[in-house]
């Protein structure tokens, strides 16, 4: 998907890209679990895989990520909606939410996840989900 610095931002804030997921992926640090989640979710649409990797807990972090997909099963992502983002310690945080996806020209999948974040110097990373 091609996005563009004013275009809307994938992650269902009403901000342009620019202004939201894109400073995150640009390397300003999230304010929070939950910007951090969405910018998250941004950087899948956009196929930025070195985001996603070091946005991700260093004790979690795969070895690699790739998000090549094979032809005719392109992901389109249909959507995000946050449940929920709950503050559970001074550096510690979760985050509900429903992402909505297509593969190819398959049926729509809901995808719900309960996600466990932490902050380290200041930026939060994705830990997990549980």
């Amino acid at each position: 998907m091609q996005i563009t610095p004013t275009s809307p931002c994938p992650c269902g804030r009403e901000l342009a890209y620019g202004r939201c997921c894109g400073r995150y992926h640009a390397g300003e640090a999230a304010p929070d679990a939950e910007s951090l989640m969405r910018s998250r979710y941004s950087a899948y649409v956009v196929k930025d895989a070195d985001y996603l990797r070091a946005s991700w807990h260093p004790d979690t972090r795969p070895e690699s990520l790739s998000l090549e997909e094979a032809p005719g099963q392109r992901t389109h992502w249909l959507g995000l909606s946050v449940k929920r983002h709950v503050v559970t310690g001074e550096d510690t945080a979760e985050v509900e939410f429903i992402a909505r996806y297509r593969i190819g020209g398959g049926s729509a999948v809901k995808m719900a996840e309960h996600s466990r974040f932490q902050r380290i110097d200041g930026r939060w990373y994705y830990i997990d989900a549980v």
